[in-house]
């Protein structure tokens, strides 16, 4: 269960709680974990797949096809209902892992004292006052009162989004509450933070569900991801379209054995309506475009977890962005040098460093921990020399920072004499620089103008010793001013031109971070983010939600949130009607990440629990990568439109020539087996050649959709009816002529299939743009659609020539002037449609 790793001494006399005691506790307050929900077992997933209308629609297409003789067709519809149930199941067992993630991240092992020794726990068993050992590199097991803090500093930016590690003090006796994370000097530890400098004691004071890291599981189990409007507009249409398809076959069924005394011929036309209105084409679509539309941005370096986000995305209206992490790559970097002798460089480029400021990099970072831990201590390495390593000098002493003088200062033997190098607030070293007069005033304007930028400045200064001598406290050295470092968390490569690309998209990006104003701030402008206000939580506290909804149009930057906020922040944008994205990276971002319409992680950088509660991740933490899945998702859309107007469009004829017996007393023109036969044209077309559409021109300078805006809209019915109807309009003409001449039956069907065929050719030719010309449309790269329409053409061709195939088909021999006709009138159809489509909307 446990390991001894010391003895009572080390601990520094405290002797913590008995084993006795602690196991009682466990008992009665249960284990340091965060409580689960219960994970949907498997079959209950598979389950809920089953009861989605789109599916149950595939299953009965598949069902109807194979009753009446089309396993081909059949075959193709269960592949399709299978792949969807897989996809589901493997998407929801994914997103079932986020509580575990974060219960993992919670309970870690930790270092405690139990019976006056040092033992080594599992997280889980932490309880309630149990005394915490902090050691740098640890991560905190629970929230805990400081008892001792030596030089104690801990990463608390998974919480808090802050960027750069908190100092933390001892706690005195008013300190009996445990305060939110956030800022220095607070007397308390968080469970899940990490020690990045320095060590002590703390208590614990709360543990499991109780610890701030637990109240963001407790908000991340309530919360449910919002539904995709896609899917349920599409499920609407296609219950409507099957209960109508169903109720006409039946009708046509029933009017046709009564009235021409043939119920063969009436369960046959009843077959054909019931086929030529079943739109099963409309969930394969579905399921096809946002398939294969996560694996093209997959390529882009963004893993879709929920498949429906890639739709959504190119719905976005506004994106919330964390800073840290996200904006920015969470590593702390030297960006300005100022010399005391009035001299400021931005040292943050791939340029050399001059000479005369290198002393200024290199004392940093002799007064900078030998092996780094804190992200301050790190740049100093990455910007300076290693002289001691160069000169093998030796650290003589170190005094880390103290209440009365918050500086980092070590003692350096050089072999010829001591050199002392410290770093630290602005403040303290003046005082320990001892500036006076016009050097003070100086420095003074210098730290506020630096300050201004949202820097973290840290002032630099050395003094030289006897060597031989003690190595005596900092404040007895005559220290001089070598001058300041502004370090700062770089803006990421390409976050600035993906801001402004959102910009021209119409997509309001706002910063939302735990960070400081200043900060939040200098970001914030680097990036592009301009215009607006700036909201701390404090203010957002004092704020009912219609307060906050009456000025959060204003706002671009959130900064000092805590994780509720967030939330609360999302949810107040999403009632007043936007379509939000949230990205972020920390634990802290999970719960606002789950609530958006679309959470999109940092793969890389990002916790565990971010990124099971994300819809999309980020594999690269390119922020970039966004707009990449705004403009797919806004092109999966597009062509999900165009797909769907075109099966609108295609099954007006096909309906119409099916319902021709019936209304005129004639021949049946089309029979199960033709209706097979043109939907395995219609199948492939919609759900291969149109996803491999490119985007429309303008598509990421074009506003995001209306929120009202609905997929079946009606200037789309309106104009896909019109192209069907036009399409059967030209067939029956072409058919009254063949009744006209006299055309045998068999013949006659035969030219009317091809004519069809054709018309169905003409349809797609028209739909593959919104608004390009009939010759870019015929000329614009799609090969999917070029190989798909040579095999139609091939079919064609095959069945005209093969005598036994027409005879199946009862087809009659058609010669070359039928095929003609039958190709005329596709062409004209194409002609007329091209010259009315600035009729037709996109709205």
């Amino acid at each position: 269960m446990s390991d001894a790793v010391g003895d009572a001494g080390a601990a520094g006399g405290r002797a913590g709680l008995s084993t006795e005691e602690a196991r009682r506790r466990l008992e009665a307050e249960g284990p340091n974990l965060l409580p689960s929900r219960g994970a949907r077992p498997f079959w209950r997933i598979a389950f809920d797949a089953l009861r989605e209308p789109m599916l149950l629609l595939l299953l009965a297409g598949g069902g109807i096809y194979l009753l009446f003789g089309s396993p081909g067709e059949s075959v193709i519809l269960f592949m399709f209902a299978s792949g969807s149930i897989v996809l589901t199941v493997v998407q929801e067992t994914r997103t079932e892992r986020a509580l575990e993630a974060l219960r993992n991240l919670s309970a870690p092992r930790a270092l405690v004292i139990r019976d006056g020794e040092r033992v080594r726990i599992p997280g889980a068993e932490v309880v309630r006052g149990d005394l915490l050992v902090l050691e740098q590199g640890d991560r905190v097991a629970a929230d805990a009162r400081v008892l001792e803090a030596r030089e104690l500093e801990l990463d608390e930016s998974l919480l808090t989004g802050e960027s750069l590690p908190v100092r933390k003090r001892a706690a005195v006796s008013g300190d009996t509450a445990i305060v939110r994370p956030g800022g220095d000097d607070l007397p308390f530890v968080y469970s899940g933070t990490m020690v990045t400098r320095g060590g002590g004691f703390a208590e614990t004071l709360v543990t499991g569900p109780r610890t701030e890291i637990g109240r963001i599981g407790q908000s991340l189990a309530t919360l449910e991801s919002v539904p995709p409007r896609l899917r349920k507009e599409t499920a609407r249409i296609v219950r409507v379209a099957a209960v109508g398809g169903s109720s006409v076959a039946l009708l046509v069924v029933l009017l046709f054995g009564l009235f021409r005394g043939s119920w063969t011929e009436a369960m046959l036309a009843g077959i054909a309506i019931g086929m030529s209105l079943l739109p099963e084409e409309f969930g394969v679509v579905l399921t096809i475009f946002l398939a294969m539309g996560a694996r093209r941005i997959a390529r882009a370096g963004v893993l879709t977890r929920r498949i429906a986000a890639i739709e959504t995305m190119g719905a976005t209206t506004l994106l919330c962005t964390d800073k840290t992490g996200t904006l920015t790559q969470n590593r702390m970097t030297v960006t300005e040098l100022w010399l005391a002798s009035g001299e400021s460089l931005p040292a943050g480029g791939s340029g050399a460093v001059p000479e005369r400021f290198r002393k200024l990099l290199d004392i940093g970072l002799l007064a900078s921990a030998p092996v780094p831990v804190d992200p301050m201590d790190a740049a100093f390495h990455a910007a300076g020399r290693n002289l001691a390593t160069q000169g093998r000098w030796a650290l003589a002493h170190s005094y880390g920072l103290r209440p009365e003088l918050l500086a980092i200062t070590n003692v350096w033997d050089t072999g010829h004499e001591l050199l002392v190098a410290a770093k630290g607030a602005p403040e303290a070293i003046a005082t320990l620089c001892a500036l006076k007069g016009d050097e003070r005033t100086r420095f003074n304007a210098a730290v506020d103008a630096m300050a201004a930028h949202g820097m973290r400045l840290l002032g630099i200064a050395a003094a030289h010793g006897t060597r031989g001598a003690p190595a005596d406290y900092p404040a007895r050295y005559q220290f001089r001013l070598l001058g300041l470092a502004g370090l700062s968390d770089p803006l990421r490569e390409g976050a600035a031109d993906a801001v402004a690309q959102c910009g021209a998209a119409g997509i309001k990006v706002v910063m939302i971070t735990g960070d400081y104003a200043a900060t939040a701030r200098a970001i914030a402008a680097q990036a592009g983010i301009t215009g607006g206000t700036v909201m701390t939580g404090a203010e957002l506290d004092a704020l009912d939600d219609s307060a906050l909804a009456s000025r959060i149009g204003e706002v671009r930057i959130f900064a000092r949130t805590l994780p509720e906020q967030k939330l609360r922040i999302v949810e107040v944008y999403k009632a007043a009607g936007e379509i939000v994205a949230m990205t972020g990276d920390g634990v802290n971002d999970a719960p606002a990440l789950r609530a958006a319409h679309v959470g999109v992680a940092m793969g890389g950088r990002g916790t565990d629990v971010a990124r099971e509660a994300a819809a999309l991740v980020l594999l690269d933490d390119d922020f970039g990568s966004i707009v990449k899945a705004i403009r797919l998702g806004r092109r999966v859309y597009d062509n999900i439109r165009k797909a769907m107007g075109f099966i609108v469009a295609v099954h007006v004829p096909i309906a119409g020539l099916a319902l021709l017996p019936l209304l005129t007393g004639s021949m049946i023109v089309l029979g199960p087996v033709h209706i097979a036969l043109i939907e395995l044209i219609v199948d492939p077309v919609c759900a291969l050649a149109f996803e491999a559409e490119h985007g429309e021109e303008g598509i990421m300078t074009r506003p995001p959709r209306s929120v009202a805006a609905r997929l079946f809209s009606r200037p789309m019915l309106m104009w896909s009816l019109l192209q069907g109807g036009l399409a059967l309009i030209a067939l029956i003409a072409l058919f009254a002529a063949g009744q006209w001449f006299g055309l045998p039956h068999p013949q006659l069907r035969g030219l009317m299939f091809f004519a069809l065929v054709a018309a169905v050719l003409a349809l797609i030719i028209v739909n593959r743009s919104f608004s390009t010309s009939l010759w870019r449309a015929l000329t614009r790269g799609n090969p999917t659609l070029r190989y798909i329409v040579g095999g139609v053409v091939a079919g064609a061709i095959a069945i005209r020539a093969a005598r036994p195939v027409r005879d199946i088909l009862d087809f009659g021999p058609i010669d070359g002037r039928y095929m003609l006709a039958a190709a005329a009138i596709g062409i004209a159809l194409a002609l007329l449609l091209e010259k009315l489509k600035p009729l037709s909307s996109r709205n």
